[in-house]
């Protein structure tokens, strides 16, 4: 058996240190070491996103990183980006919208449209489109989660 390693990780802010297996994934490291379950586990292969986290700022699927390669890495989950005063504007648009439905696919869609708004501030429908296109939802959510980026962007436009 391969020797545990010690890793650091900044986690939504805050420094954890870690010793690990080298097989441990960040998804697991995140859920069952850390205990912050908004990041969920599903199809185990990277298609379904919804383990996407980020990564010194790159989406990311934790269910296809190993938890060693995060040594040293600045980590973001859907708890990150949740103020402690409530929600977010873009979980408020979310919510307004009606993007949620059974919300298994809700914390990685977040994520995800997340830091496409911190790099395009104003996406069109396709830009969305597109940038989700990793994230899927099994509930056929779509329009309402598009309709919800769209507003959160047009709300931080007025902002």
């Amino acid at each position: 058996m391969a020797e545990s390693t010690k890793i650091t990780v900044t986690v939504n802010g805050v420094v954890h240190e870690r010793t690990v297996e080298p097989r441990t994934l960040l998804v697991d490291l995140v859920r069952d070491e850390l205990r912050l379950t908004g990041t969920h586990v599903g199809c185990e292969e990277g298609i379904c996103g919804a383990c996407t986290v980020t990564v010194d700022g790159t989406i990311v699927k934790s269910c296809l990183m190993f938890a060693i390669q995060a040594d040293g890495a600045e980590v973001t989950t859907v708890e990150g980006l949740t103020p402690a005063t409530g929600l977010s504007p873009l979980q408020e648009a979310f919510r307004n919208e009606f993007a949620v439905q059974c919300g298994f696919c809700t914390p990685g869609m977040i994520v995800a449209a997340e830091a496409l708004l911190r790099d395009n501030p104003d996406p069109t429908e396709d830009e969305v489109r597109e940038h989700l296109v990793g994230n899927l939802c099994r509930c056929s959510g779509y329009l309402p989660i598009i309709a919800a980026v769209r507003a959160a962007a047009g709300a931080r436009q007025e902002a």
